[in-house]
């Protein structure tokens, strides 16, 4: 944990590595896509706080499960961004807006150039061929056994903590 923000390229390929198996396993254990991101990155650099851990939970499944919504994996990213660069309460009427807008448009933009889309859904189709409604027992179980678990959504959420990752060590963000 704590890892420097800045480190040689052994070491940060190492570390890359690390945060997405991280998030992958997390994915794969415990599920909330949003939480395992926050998770992998909170063991590595230490940023995320637990009450920022607990308010991702909700957003996994495109918000409450809707799938209507931004993937859960993308929001997290972007909520361990915000832990580093974003405004703080003290600097509510006068802070910088540009350096957490910067980096969260970084990783929006990477999330997009692989998966086609934010949304939830949409992401489903490209990996799972069709979307699911999680609220139903019977289709949740079909997501499961199609592999939402165990090899569709890790890897998501292994991504997208390795490019939060990426960010947060850049030189030159």
């Amino acid at each position: 944990m704590g890892l420097p923000l800045s480190v040689n390229v052994t070491d940060k390929n190492a570390m890359l590595k690390r945060v997405y198996d991280r998030a992958f396993e997390y994915e794969q254990k415990y599920g909330s896509c949003p939480q395992c991101v926050l998770a992998a990155i909170q063991d590595e650099f230490g940023i995320v706080h637990d009450d920022v851990f607990r308010a991702g939970h909700a957003l996994a499944g495109g918000v409450g499960l809707s799938t209507q919504g931004t993937c859960g994996a993308l929001t997290g990213g972007v909520m361990a961004l915000s832990c580093k660069y974003g405004r703080s309460r003290e600097n509510f009427d006068k802070g910088s807006f540009l350096k957490s807008y910067v980096r969260a448009k970084k990783l929006y933009d990477r999330f997009v150039q692989e998966y086609g889309s934010t949304i939830c859904r949409d992401i489903h189709m490209k990996l799972f061929g069709r979307t699911f409604n999680l609220w139903d027992s019977r289709e949740y179980k079909e997501f499961e056994a199609a592999g939402a678990h165990r090899d569709k959504c890790p890897p998501v959420a292994g991504n997208v903590a390795k490019w939060v990752a990426e960010i947060l060590t850049e030189t030159n963000p």
